[in-house]
This record gives structure tokens, sequence and C-alpha cells, in this order.
């Protein structure tokens, strides 16, 4: 099990934070895993920083790329409350 820290912009860290998503496609260049933990920290693109509030994540599924349209190099995860 690992923890990655990811950068998650405002409007979707709120879309995972009132539970309207569930799931994070991002780059699979982590060597993501089922098991694993995301911290996710939310950042303001407008002014350039990170605000201070975190999620924490479980990695509960993992959809990888080569199937149904997904680029080569990405994956899906599906996420849980920790």
């Amino acid at each position: 099990m690992k923890i990655h820290e990811l950068k998650t912009h405002k409007e979707y860290f709120n879309l995972i934070l009132h539970g309207k998503k569930s799931w994070e496609l991002r780059k699979d260049d982590r060597d993501f895993e089922p098991g694993d933990e995301l911290l996710l920290r939310e950042f303001d693109k407008l002014e350039l920083n990170f605000t201070g509030r975190i999620l924490h994540r479980k990695v509960d599924y993992i959809f990888k790329a080569g199937q149904f349209g997904l680029e080569d190099g990405y994956v899906i995860m599906s996420l849980s409350k920790i």
C-alpha cells in the first residue's frame, strides 16, 4: 500500500468532498494499485496555490488504458472514503 499526494483543482475537490465524484482519471505515472491511498490537496488554479484543504481516499478499483477508448498511459480509479 502506497500513499500518493495529488494536486486537485477546487471544482473537482468539491465534487469529491460532496460525494458527487467517486473516481479519478490520472496519468499512470505512479504505479497506482488497489488499496493505495490518495491524499488529495485542493489547489486554486486562479491563485496558483494550495488552499490547505485535504481529502483522504482509498483506491478500490483501477480501470487501465487500452480498453473502451481510454488513452494509453492513463487510469481511472474508483475511490471510497477512508
